[in-house]
């Protein structure tokens, strides 16, 4: 009799499967994960808020604040460029360009000083709507305060580091260089009458009882020195006019005397004349010698004079100047709920003052050699960023934490 045998049936159906069973903190685990990734989305939800509203507070105040300095710089600026105008320094023309070039050079102050003055007022403000114990309530650290204004501060340090570096002087130099060519234009009808005016690079005073709308000159006054001679010219009239060469002007008497002969010689020689004519030379531009805060930055790098070396480290200053006073404008804008809103501004102020009379005052030091070239200006700086760090330290309880709890365990 034959038997059959009959294979196993493997196929994935025919496999006896166990009933599921889920243990019960399955869904106490999901369920925590869930709050916990919510808490985490609120979490930042919540800081990129308070993020964008420090900012736009910081950001308005300090346009304001560096807007209205400029403001009144540049007011006090407009009736000394005017004068200098009116005095021929300066062409009549070149005013508000000589303006925007002198507000160029009043940004690189302005900035770090406005960015000061807009931390202090704008968290000095949420202190006193208490809204910073709600941002302290709610787990907002310094990090959560710093995060913005870091970012904004280093925007600014980078854009008024280029100001201090290459714009400004580059505005120094421009100035200096409408000034010379003015004084290579310089015209007699600029003259004002009964007073002394140099010429001649300074070898020369002249003096008139008028000056007409021409330029003509009543009365006048010369005396003029070459070497250890002395020239003087009485005339009537007198007038300028032009010569062969670019650079010389020629100044025409009629009906006058001419005296020359060295002090304290008793031989002079006197000449009367119908016309008479002297040159003088205009001032080269190209031969200006540029001071240290209008020198390239290039030529700055590498040089082993300690007044160059004062110039360099005083423009790097600048940026660095920025991101030292926004670590100290935080603890320092701390008030009490009924302090007022300017409660630390005037400390912060005269913290402010110190600051940059020291960094003056090592500035002179290092042109003068007193101290040496690689400590320069940044003890300066490390004094004061140390000083912003314990502040920050004390308003926010690290100190308590450091010192006082260590100190009480080993009491105990």
């Amino acid at each position: 009799m034959t038997r059959e045998f009959a294979w196993p049936d493997h196929s994935p159906e025919a496999i006896p499967r166990w009933p599921e069973t889920r243990s019960p903190g399955d869904s106490i685990t999901t369920e925590a994960g869930k709050h916990r990734l919510g808490h985490l989305r609120a979490g930042a939800m919540m800081s990129s808020i308070l993020n964008r509203y420090i900012l736009k507070e910081t950001a308005q105040t300090w346009l304001v604040v560096t807007s209205v300095l400029l403001l009144i710089l540049l007011t006090n600026q407009f009736a000394q460029v005017l004068g200098d105008a009116a005095s021929n320094q300066l062409p009549k023309e070149a005013v508000f360009l000589v303006m925007g070039l002198t507000s160029l050079q009043y940004l690189t102050v302005l900035i770090p000083v406005g960015l000061f003055l807009s931390i202090m007022l704008a968290l000095g403000r949420l202190y006193r709507d208490s809204e910073m114990a709600a941002l302290m309530a709610c787990g907002i650290g310094p990090a959560g305060l710093y995060r913005p204004l870091v970012i904004f501060a280093i925007v600014l340090s980078g854009f008024v580091g280029w100001l201090a570096m290459d714009v400004a002087p580059a505005a120094i130099r421009e100035v200096g260089a409408i000034a010379a060519e003015a004084r290579k234009r310089i015209d007699l009808r600029v003259l004002k009458s009964g007073q002394f005016v140099s010429f001649d690079n300074g070898d020369a005073v002249l003096y008139a009882e008028t000056v007409s709308e021409e330029g003509v000159l009543s009365n006048v006054f010369v005396q003029r020195r070459s070497g250890p001679r002395i020239e003087l010219i009485l005339a009537e009239h007198a007038w300028q006019s032009d010569s062969e060469k670019e650079n010389v002007k020629v100044l025409r008497f009629s009906k006058g005397k001419r005296y020359e002969g060295e002090p304290g010689s008793a031989r002079f020689r006197i000449i009367k004349f119908e016309e008479h004519g002297i040159p003088f030379s205009l001032p080269e531009a190209g031969q200006r010698e540029l001071k240290p805060e209008a020198r390239p930055f290039t030529d700055l790098i590498g040089s082993d004079d300690p007044v160059n070396i004062a110039e360099l480290q005083w423009r790097i200053s600048v940026p660095l100047a920025v991101l030292v006073l926004t670590v100290l404008a935080v603890p320092l804008s701390r008030s009490a709920p009924r302090q007022g809103r300017y409660g630390g501004l005037a400390a912060g102020v005269l913290i402010y003052i110190i600051y940059v009379d020291l960094l003056a005052a090592a500035k002179v030091w290092v042109e003068r050699e007193q101290i040496p070239a690689f400590l320069g200006l940044w003890w300066v700086h490390a004094m004061f960023l140390i000083l912003g760090l314990l502040l920050l330290a004390r308003q926010f309880g690290y100190l308590h934490r450091w010192f006082l709890r260590p100190a009480k365990r080993a009491v105990r």
